[in-house]
């Protein structure tokens, strides 16, 4: 069956004037249009490959995890990179920002099965309804987690026919699609980097090798690439899109950072997963690194311990959150995404971007930092 193009006539950005006045609404309006067209994108993939009807299981576990409330950040800077240079809007536009959505559920769901977490987005993740759906059934072979593996790589494959809609420049829609793979791929190394570092003993951490994995694993895919992309396809010159990569890592590091203290001082209502997830997963992260740098030699023993435990519980964690304040890690994270941040503002400052989107892409980095 040959592909069909899913980009409806009206799937160009109405925001895209190059002279207008600031719009502080600006990322929710876009926020907005990405919505709408995840919904009839999802909707269209049905229609053209016939989902539901060759399996209503698979077909509504793709609908649920795609449509749950999420941020977007990634198709949100995806259209601010394109718009910040582009010089008009074209088909396609916002249906093609999706394939960094759909990348980042495809990633979500595999990281659910290797964390052996059961929530994600505040409801249970995909593999978990998998195995509820699977219960009845004796004596099957299979179980949840591999049915969800295999939604994850149609989600990868659903990413790449979403980013194609787009009706751009030939040349300039190779070179951002070759960015594209390059985000998958580098995710992927910073999966498995991350994993091998979880098994290696605190001494040997650096903090250079933990965020070479925030740049991989976080950093990259989430704000980097996607700003370069967009720009990329937008006609952007090479120095200008080197730039604005570096100002998606400064942004990823300190996001991730963020991250790391909602992980070990959030709550699961708040971030949607299981607080026990990154010590059982025994994560390197800045915190633990500078508390083992920075505690007492009793407070570095039980830290080791904790790491190396493969059941954690809630007086572990609480045990953590005492060493990582006393050690004054909480502060020194903070002060590291302030430098971050400050960092990145320094690129934007001289980068030729549309003045309204600049403006919208540093607002909207300081609110996804702020918390």
């Amino acid at each position: 069956m040959p592909v069909q193009q899913v980009s409806k006539k009206g799937d160009c950005s109405p925001l895209m004037k190059s002279n207008r006045t600031i719009d502080t609404a600006l990322v929710p309006q876009i926020k907005k249009r990405i919505e709408k067209t995840l919904g009839a994108y999802v909707r269209e993939i049905d229609r053209l490959y016939g989902l539901s009807s060759f399996s209503p299981v698979l077909c509504n576990s793709i609908r649920d995890f795609v449509l749950r409330d999420g941020k977007r950040i990634r198709p949100i800077l995806f259209i601010i990179g394109y718009s910040g240079f582009a010089k008009k809007a074209v088909p396609g536009l916002f249906t093609c920002a999706l394939s960094f959505e759909l990348l980042h559920d495809f990633t979500l769901i595999h990281d659910d099965i290797i964390d052996k977490a059961d929530m994600r987005r505040g409801k249970p993740a995909v593999h978990t309804i998998l195995n509820t759906y699977l219960h009845p059934y004796k004596k099957i072979k299979f179980n949840g987690q591999d049915l969800a593996l295999v939604i994850g790589d149609i989600l990868y494959a659903i990413a790449i026919q979403a980013f194609l809609s787009i009706r751009e420049n030939t040349r300039r829609k190779e070179q951002a699609l070759k960015k594209f793979i390059e985000t998958a791929i580098y995710t992927g190394a910073g999966e498995f980097g991350e994993l091998l570092y979880g098994i290696e003993d605190i001494e040997k951490i650096t903090k250079q090798g933990i965020y070479r994995i925030y740049d991989f694993k976080t950093a990259y895919y989430s704000f980097a690439a996607p700003l370069i992309t967009g720009a990329t396809l937008a006609g952007a010159r090479i120095e200008e899109v080197n730039r604005l990569s570096q100002y998606g890592v400064y942004l990823g590091r300190a996001f991730q950072i963020k991250d790391d203290i909602a992980g070990m001082f959030g709550d699961e209502a708040a971030i949607g997963k299981s607080i026990l997830t990154d010590l059982q997963e025994g994560k390197k992260t800045i915190l633990v690194w500078y508390a083992y740098r920075h505690a007492t030699e009793r407070d570095r023993q039980i830290i080791r311990k904790i790491l190396t435990r493969t059941h954690i519980r809630t007086a572990d964690l609480l045990t953590m959150r005492r060493i990582v304040t006393a050690s004054r890690a909480l502060a020194f994270a903070q002060k590291e995404i302030d430098t971050l941040l400050h960092n990145a503002r320094r690129i934007t400052a001289a980068l030729p971007m549309k003045q309204n989107y600049k403006t919208a892409l540093n607002a909207y980095s300081s609110l996804l930092l702020q918390g």
